[in-house]
């Protein structure tokens, strides 16, 4: 059989009460074989004699002692030792009695979170208060239980919910109430749990290869490359065989008719053409010079 020594899931956490009223020692212990549970205060041995009205219990590894009416005779080391065949395990807190009191008080309150399916949450807040308030966690109004789930801690003024794996349906409002002789209060916040489609992008596939493969792949990738060229030039064939088609056809087919372009005459053409046709036709008249009459000679 498997032996496993005494370990404290939850320690004992130290309190604050208000003379008069009860004080109560909390722990939670695992161990295989179960554990024998011993309770002390200031060194010494807890017993109903040594201590009148105490109440002591141990139950599916919770140990509890419970003060019904606290007086300042009551303030001390409170102790709790767990020992198996394994080996043994010891957690120990303080005991303050007061007479003054003070209503609850959240110095860290609840914050609202958005987180992808499978993840840790914890829920933390910071609570004081006198005498010490008694803490619960509530998800849409329903009490949270401690479970494997669903884990509530308690160290000093720090109290904490810790859910192990959250999916979409543990999303809602979450709240902690702290309450004492003097009062009560509260603290609330958003859970957002986003399910795989939402929040984690689709991600890239990548294909691996044996080495077995490596051949194949390598005759495939020639063949395509062989397959490429061919077409190619099957291509480049078809673009030649058309247009020697259309050179063919051009070759014997009539030339359109151009009519002959009008001959258009400048107008110094004219103008010179005017003036020559004018001197033909009038031409310069011939000057007749009369001879000089000869003098007779005597």
């Amino acid at each position: 059989m498997t032996t496993q020594a005494p370990t404290f899931i939850q320690p004992l956490q130290s309190v604050v009460a208000l003379e008069g009223s009860a004080a109560t020692f909390e722990a939670q212990i695992s161990g295989v074989p179960v554990p024998e549970v011993s309770w002390f205060r200031d060194g010494q041995v807890l017993s109903a004699a040594a201590l009148p009205g105490i109440q002591i219990s141990f139950s599916e590894g919770r140990a509890v002692l419970m003060i019904p009416a606290v007086t300042a005779a009551h303030s001390g080391r409170f102790s709790v030792r767990a020992t198996n065949g394994a080996g043994q395990a010891t957690s120990t807190a303080e005991l303050l009695v007061t007479a003054e009191t003070a209503p609850p008080n959240f110095i860290q309150r609840l914050q609202s979170m958005t987180v992808r399916q499978g993840s840790r949450v914890r829920l933390d807040v910071r609570v004081t208060g006198i005498p010490t308030p008694v803490v619960k966690f509530y998800r849409e109004g329903a009490e949270i239980q401690s479970s494997a789930d669903f884990q509530i801690l308690h160290e000093g003024d720090r109290y904490s919910l810790l859910i192990a794996e959250a999916f979409p349906e543990d999303s809602g409002t979450y709240s902690v109430s702290a309450t004492n002789s003097s009062g009560r209060a509260t603290s609330t916040a958003e859970l957002l749990v986003q399910g795989e489609e939402e929040a984690v992008p689709a991600k890239k596939t990548k294909t691996i290869v044996s080495t077995a493969q490596i051949p194949q792949i390598r005759q495939t990738r020639v063949e395509k490359k062989i397959e490429a060229r061919y077409e190619a030039a099957a291509a480049t064939m078809a673009i030649r065989v058309e247009e020697g088609a259309v050179a063919e056809h051009l070759r014997h087919k009539t030339p359109p008719r151009v009519p002959p372009k009008p001959t258009s005459k400048s107008p110094t053409s004219t103008l010179v053409s005017k003036v020559a046709g004018t001197r033909q036709q009038s031409p310069s008249p011939v000057r007749h010079v009369k001879a000089p009459t000869p003098t007779p000679v005597r």
